[in-house]
């Protein structure tokens, strides 16, 4: 292995180190910063190259190997007994059967199928322990769900929540999607960092939509550059949003940060599925790409 305006946010529930420990996330309002109108237009196929200048790759998950290797962890559960749907009002049971790999391809499928409480199931992995960055460029080329109730997400966490509670050790959602037709949920992505305290939770973000089609009809390349004084978020090598680091963050996003991908069912975001949501759903990852200076 080489190594705009959204109304309403809800944050996963996190996962504070291998045996699983839960908090309670509290519902968040964006404050986002200004809407970028323009689209982003088209690509076919849509890929991103396998270095930069400047750059060195320090991970490389092509997934094309029969199975995970011990890069990843699985998280198991619907979050229950401290956290039932995972403080967000999910309604999905993780599950280690609904991630595999088959065609190259990393897929996390949610599932209308009853375990325990659970109504539906799907996947969550993370490489808390086992890889982690400070500052970098994080190339994800994926092709997402779509439908009412799905919400599709790519993340770093920082390394320190198995030490102290969320948002403290900082968030950064490298690519989030809320499926649905309202809006055109289908076809927008949002990008956000979350820092501070429990009591004092700050967020801001911003969101993009493509020019044609949805994010379910083909592959995407999502990616951030994060550096010591900004983060940019990027749609098919194009920058939707940027947030500068300034110095009420340093102290969060100057630490290890180590990846989360999950395909949530329902909750606050989302909200829940209904007679027009169609399962099974998948969020198919083809690669994810790490570089640093």
């Amino acid at each position: 292995m080489e190594k705009n305006n959204f109304k309403s946010l809800e944050l996963l529930i996190l996962q504070f180190g291998k045996n699983i420990k839960f908090v309670i996330f509290p519902m968040l309002i964006f404050s986002l910063n200004s809407c970028i109108d323009e689209r982003i237009t088209e690509c076919d196929p849509c890929s991103s190259p396998i270095s930069y200048e400047g750059y060195s790759n320090v991970f490389t998950e092509e997934f094309n190997s029969a199975s995970f290797d011990e890069d990843w962890n699985f998280i198991q559960g619907n979050g229950c007994p401290e956290a039932c749907g995972w403080g967000s009002g999910e309604l999905q049971s993780h599950n280690k059967d609904n991630v595999e790999i088959l065609n190259g391809n990393l897929i996390i499928t949610a599932k209308k199928e009853t375990i325990g409480d659970s109504q539906y199931t799907s996947g969550r992995i993370s490489t808390l322990d086992t890889f982690s960055l400070t500052f970098g460029r994080i190339d994800v080329r994926a092709k997402l769900p779509k439908g009412q109730g799905l919400w599709a997400g790519v993340w770093l966490l920082g390394d320190k929540i198995k030490e102290v509670s969320w948002p403290t050790p900082g968030h950064i959602s490298l690519l989030e999607m809320r499926g649905g037709e309202i809006d055109g949920r289908n076809n927008t992505l949002v990008g956000k960092i979350i820092y501070g305290t429990p009591k004092n939770v700050q967020t801001f973000s911003n969101f993009t939509s493509l020019e044609n089609g949805i994010f379910n009809d083909k592959f995407h390349v999502f990616s951030i550059i994060w550096e010591p004084n900004k983060i940019q978020w990027l749609l098919n090598d194009k920058v939707y949003f940027e947030k500068i680091i300034d110095a009420s963050m340093i102290d969060t996003f100057t630490k290890p940060f180590h990846l989360n991908i999950n395909l949530a069912v329902g909750g606050q975001f989302p909200g829940n599925p209904n007679t027009s949501t169609v399962f099974p759903q998948e969020l198919v990852i083809d690669y994810i790409r790490v570089f640093q200076k």
